[in-house]
């Protein structure tokens, strides 16, 4: 699951097909299973749902009357590396597949289908996601005097605890996550507020000021939080030169 998902809620799928039998079959399957499910017809209301609710896994049929579900993939990879995409189509051709799996799919399944088989698929595609993500967070990152418990998700600096908002501390789990590389405005945008903000960079510059007054000793010559200028930020781990 994402990293949003509270363990004692049922997992939230998205269903992105415009078969209106497929996605009655996959209602009533989902609810017994005790997933919750939100169902798009279309490539573009399916993004504005991954925007707004955050899923923790999307089913994904390729041939969307907007738009190719391949598309859709590659649009949601560039904000969220881990989300699982199993995708359903007709297509069975073996290059239809290796483009699915390369553009980012966790998993390829044919229509037909059997619904054992779906939801097989999908707790395997869950459950490898959620180990990546337990395998990164669980882990103190420590910088100068800043520590971050990704596992508790709690910032200290010199020994004292701060509190960070939500998006704040998004922000700052992505930079640790790309750690001493630039990190575009764009990037920041799509990872921490959806695919819909990716050109609204007056929101990061107010966050990352945020962020700099609670971490930074000198917000104002920031140590490790540092602007790359027209292209993003960078988290500097190793110390500077005196």
């Amino acid at each position: 699951m994402t990293d949003y998902a509270a363990p004692d809620l049922p997992a939230e799928i998205l269903l992105i097909e415009d078969d209106p039998e497929i996605r009655r079959v996959l209602r009533t399957t989902l609810s017994l299973e005790r997933y919750n499910l939100r169902e798009a017809s279309t490539a573009m209301e399916g993004m504005k749902t991954i925007a707004s609710c955050q899923p923790d896994a999307i089913i994904l049929d390729l041939g969307l009357p907007d738009k190719d579900g391949i598309e859709v993939i590659h649009q949601v990879r560039q904000w969220n590396k881990l989300l699982p995409i199993l995708v359903l189509s007709v297509r069975s051709r073996e290059q239809d597949k290796i483009s699915a799996l390369d553009a980012g799919a966790d998993d390829f399944v044919n229509k037909p289908f059997a619904v054992g088989e779906l939801l097989a698929r999908l707790r395997v595609a869950d459950r490898r996601s959620s180990s990546i993500l337990t395998e990164r967070m669980d882990a103190i990152f420590r910088i100068g005097e800043i520590d971050v418990d990704l596992a508790r998700r709690k910032v200290t600096v010199a020994g004292e605890e701060v509190h960070l908002t939500r998006i704040e501390y998004k922000l700052l789990q992505i930079l640790i996550r790309h750690a001493d590389m630039v990190v575009t405005h764009s990037q920041l945008l799509n990872e921490a507020w959806g695919p819909n903000h990716g050109d609204q960079v007056h929101y990061l510059r107010v966050y990352m000021l945020q962020l700099r007054r609670k971490l930074e000793k000198d917000p104002a010559r920031p140590r490790h939080l540092r602007t790359e200028p027209g292209i993003g930020y960078r988290l500097i781990t190793e110390p500077l030169a005196r």
